[in-house]
């Protein structure tokens, strides 16, 4: 079987789907056995798939078909072709931004999350336009769709009519290797000469996106927590700017605690998990999430953590957090303040959060794609 996979929209590695990318093909490669690999890569990427070279054949995408627009008519004019040529029987859209209308040969989706259906003004109109509506037409072409989530899931089935047998649940995995407890002291020294985090700090990874990340909620909710109780703890938000990043930036600027606000930047995978080792408590108050890697990350490190029950985090998380309205400050004031105070309360959630990473690993979800692959080439060959 010939499989192909398209990368061009992992963002040069810096967002969720550019992990859950780069996951996948790390568990996938052991497991083909006699398959072949074909994957789609922009050229200036190519150094992030080092890990696949001799595994997989690399056919490279024109810098120039990188803008959003661009990159969306490649899909859908040029890439078909290219796996017509390959004589492709399966082709995998990690991403349903980039999902096909013309089959070349079977065709797999994996849909992350329906955002645009559950958080209003995530995305500039044109952006909502076109998951809400172009999305939608598009999964439908597909053979099979992968749901991250039995809540991307449910939503499939309310907003597309999309249902299984043609929807497969496969959760994300942990890469375990990587996200796993450590030297605790190793990692505070790392976290003190890195990004000046001398003293205990909350930690929120995430792109700065606004309203949907609700950062500003996050940062209000310290300055309370700072103001009540007079510690020296401090918060760290960790990610690169995104759509809405200057309201995160404006608020964090206009804290009263401004000076205790340290924003980082995009981490890169090698320092990530010791950040969360060296942290003393992650907080996690998105408004939505389709799956959301960094708690379950920070689980696996040995972290507590602090997080929502919206969209597919009531599955993710289970009872293993603390559990936050995201729309109030107060109640996120709180559970600061509780976490802070008491070292039992974050001894009891970091065990209870370490158990529940266990759940999730990148070797059965790569075994469950592989078996989507076949029985969509098996569709195919009828």
């Amino acid at each position: 079987m010939k499989i192909g996979l398209s990368t061009p929209v992992i963002q040069r590695g810096k967002t969720g789907v550019a992990q859950y990318v780069f996951a996948l093909l790390k568990a996938l490669i052991p497991q083909l056995g006699p398959h072949e690999l074909h994957l789609f890569v922009m050229e200036e990427d190519q150094p992030l798939f080092d890990f696949a070279k001799g595994s997989a054949h690399i056919h490279l995408v024109p810098e120039r078909e990188r803008p959003a627009v661009r990159n969306i008519l490649w899909h859908q004019r040029v890439l078909p072709s290219l796996a017509r040529n390959l004589t492709l029987n399966v082709l995998h859209v990690p991403s349903y931004r980039r999902m096909l209308w013309r089959k070349p040969c079977g065709m797999v989706s994996t849909i992350h999350d329906l955002a645009p259906f559950r958080v209003t003004g995530k995305y500039d109109w044109k952006r909502m336009f076109y998951g809400r509506v172009v999305v939608r037409r598009l999964a439908r072409r597909q053979d099979h769709v992968i749901a991250v989530s039995e809540n991307t899931a449910r939503d499939l089935g309310q907003f597309f009519d999309l249902h299984p047998p043609r929807v497969s649940v496969v959760w994300n995995g942990i890469d375990h290797t990587r996200f796993l407890p450590g030297d605790r002291s190793v990692a505070l020294t790392e976290a003190r000469q890195k990004w000046g985090l001398d003293q205990p700090f909350f930690l929120y990874v995430s792109r700065l996106e606004h309203p949907a990340k609700n950062h500003v909620r996050l940062i209000e909710a310290f300055d309370r927590f700072k103001t009540e109780t007079s510690s020296p703890w401090l918060l760290a938000l960790a990610g690169s700017d995104w759509h809405g990043a200057e309201a995160i930036h404006t608020a964090a600027r206009s804290a009263k605690h401004q000076a205790d606000i340290r924003l980082l930047g995009f981490v890169d995978d090698a320092s990530l998990p010791q950040l969360y080792r060296a942290t003393e408590v992650f907080v996690y108050p998105s408004l939505f999430e389709g799956f959301g890697f960094p708690p379950v990350e920070a689980m696996a490190c040995g972290c507590p953590v602090i997080c929502t029950h919206r969209g597919a985090l009531r599955e993710v998380v289970g009872n293993s957090a603390l559990i936050v309205d995201p729309e109030s400050v107060t109640d996120i004031a709180a559970a600061l303040t509780k976490m802070a105070r008491s070292e039992s309360e974050r001894h009891s959630w970091r065990a209870a959060g370490f158990a529940n990473a266990r759940r999730f690993d990148w070797n059965e979800n790569a075994r469950q794609v592989l078996d989507i692959y076949q029985r969509v080439q098996t569709l195919h060959s009828r």
